[in-house]
Order: structure tokens, then C-alpha cells, then sequence
């Protein structure tokens, strides 16, 4: 067993830990309300970022203000009653702007009167609207299941294993989980000659890389093995401001860039092409060998960790080596 494979039983074994089903009985003649409240038999104990959350069993009506979980959602055939529609949804979602879904905010600035209404059986969180769990979680049962980014494959694993708890799909995360295991592995091995790299975001014409242990190379670097061209100082979710003498200086074999513009659908700031097209950027190992790859800016920024959308990620370094 890989580092990778162990990595994730232990995350799944971990996630088993917190989830117990607990039986749900009623006695006398149940009313209407009774009845509506009682959409599932039996509930399941979730352990989340903020608590402990008793969740219906394979419930019916879900708002979701993640959109990596309503990836996941969809890859294990599950709905959603509603969705953040403020802001800009990505592409891969368009069929959620339909009337038929509950408009419930935007992921920062949740619709509490909106979802209020919709009545929900459960509400999922993440870090945009953490802060609205005391709210929310006045309205229906509320779980947090924001990804840690300082172990991000662990807490991803965990996730994706609590989605499979409350929706009866254990088995479906288990064998999707052990498909991104082996596309790791295989990246892993590509990355392993392919020399060394730097991610950079740009926003509004500035510049910023993010190197190990931060929100987007931990990816690249700690998961897939890319070698990072220079000790970027920041970590966490902001990267460091650069310069393109600094990039320059660095000289990667590889450039992997994320435009943040795009991703929020902003008008207005440069786009990263333009913004990376100087001499400077184009003298780089990486500009004269071609090897400058532009990520899906939704899938990276605005999804992130989901069952379908990670995959995905992984896809776009794994072609960029080949």
C-alpha cells in the first residue's frame, strides 16, 4: 500500500469514527408537520468544522454553498434542492441557473430568507460561509465540511467519506477514492524527470505564486511531486507577490497559472496571458519550451476538491507532463 493509499484509509477510518446511525421512532397519530420533519427513519451523527450535527439519513431537499460538494453530489447521483447563483457560477454547473433550483445566495452572502423557505432537510457549509453556521443551522441541520488545506487529500478523503455516510454511497467513495489514488501515483511518476515548476495567480494585472503547503501547490508540489523553481515565503490560501524579475531569476522548466479574473468572471483585469507576455516571462525555460499551462480558472479557484472536479485537476498536470 502507498503512502497515498494508507493516507486515505486512515482519513475514511477517521470519518467512520464520527458517523452512528441512530433509529428514529414516533408513537401516536404523527401530524402533518411530524411527518415532513420525519423525511428519514434514522439519522446520522456527523462530526464537522464547527460540531456535531444529527443529519437525516439520505436526505431529500439539500442546500449546498460549496460547490466541490455538489460535484461530489453529482458524481454519486445525488441532487440539490439550491445553490448560491450570486456571483459568477461556473460553466460546468450551468443547468443550476434553471428556475427548478432554490437561488440561495452567493457562497459569501447566503439568502437566510431564501433558504428559509426552501426548508431544506440539510444545509452544507464550507469556509466562503462559515460564518453563517449559527444562521443556517436555525433553519435545518447544518454541516461545515470545509477542506483543512494544510493536509488537503486527508480532509478531502474525510469529506467525500461523510457525503458517502449520509447518502448510502460508501461504496461508490471508496472506489472513486481509490481511481484518484491511482492517478496520483501515475502523476507522481510522470513529475518525477519533468524538472522544476512555479504556480502563479494573477489578479488585475499583479502577480502571485504559491509554493508547498499553500491552498493551490499543495497540490502541484506535496500531492503530484512537482519540484518548486524557488522558495516562495508565503503559504496558506495567499501566495506571495512576485515580480517577473523574480520569476525570471527562478527560470522553471514549467509554468502552471490560474487566472483569478476569470474564475469570478470579473471584467476588467487583464488576463493572464497578457499579463505573463514580457520578455522577461517569454526568456523562461518554461515560455521557450512551451510548457506554460493555463488551468481551468473555475475548476481550480471557484470548485476545487470534488469527486468529478479533482480528477480533473489532477488531468490537467498529469497531460501538461506527457
Amino acid at each position: 500500500m502507498n503512502s497515498t493509499s494508507r493516507q486515505r484509509s486512515t482519513a475514511l477510518l477517521a470519518a467512520a469514527s464520527v458517523l452512528a446511525l441512530a433509529g428514529c421512532s414516533t408513537s401516536g397519530a404523527a401530524t402533518a408537520d411530524e411527518a415532513q420533519s420525519s423525511a428519514s427513519a434514522e439519522t446520522v451523527s456527523v462530526e464537522h468544522a464547527q460540531g456535531t450535527t444529527e443529519v437525516p439519513v439520505s436526505p431529500e431537499d439539500v442546500i449546498t454553498f460549496d460547490l466541490g460538494v455538489l460535484d461530489s453530489m453529482e458524481a454519486l447521483g445525488e441532487d440539490v434542492q439550491g445553490l448560491p447563483k450570486g456571483g459568477s457560477l461556473p460553466e460546468q454547473f450551468a443547468e443550476y441557473r434553471s428556475d427548478e433550483y432554490v437561488n440561495a445566495g452567493a457562497m459569501k452572502e447566503p439568502d437566510l430568507e431564501a433558504v428559509a423557505e426552501a426548508a431544506p432537510d440539510l444545509i452544507i457549509i464550507s469556509g466562503r460561509t462559515a460564518e453563517f453556521y449559527d444562521e443556517l443551522s436555525e433553519i435545518a441541520p447544518t454541516v461545515d465540511l470545509s477542506i483543512d488545506e494544510t493536509d488537503p487529500l486527508a480532509s478531502f478523503t474525510e469529506q467525500s467519506g461523510t457525503l458517502g455516510a449520509i447518502f448510502g454511497k460508501e461504496a461508490e467513495v471508496e472506489e472513486k477514492l481509490a481511481a484518484i489514488d491511482e492517478q496520483i501515483a501515475a502523476t507522481e511518476e510522470q513529475a518525477a524527470g519533468a524538472g522544476t515548476a512555479m504556480f502563479l495567480l494573477t489578479n488585475a494585472g499583479e502577480v502571485n505564486a504559491y509554493g508547498p503547503a499553500s491552498r493551490f501547490g499543495n497540490v502541484v508540489f506535496d500531492l503530484l511531486g512537482l519540484e518548486s523553481a524557488t522558495d516562495v515565503q508565503a503559504d496558506g490560501r495567499h501566495g506571495e507577490a512576485v515580480s517577473f524579475e523574480a520569476i525570471a531569476a527562478a527560470d522553471p522548466d514549467r509554468l502552471y497559472v490560474l487566472d483569478r479574473d476569470t474564475a469570478i468572471g470579473q471584467s476588467g483585469g487583464e488576463a493572464a496571458r497578457q499579463v505573463l507576455d514580457n520578455d522577461l516571462v517569454n526568456g523562461t525555460a518554461a515560455a521557450q519550451q512551451d510548457r506554460i499551462t493555463y488551468l481551468d480558472s473555475a475548476s481550480w479557484y471557484v470548485v476545487g476538491f470534488g469527486l468529478n472536479n479533482f480528477p480533473s485537476m489532477i488531468t490537467e498536470v498529469q497531460e501538461s507532463l506527457s
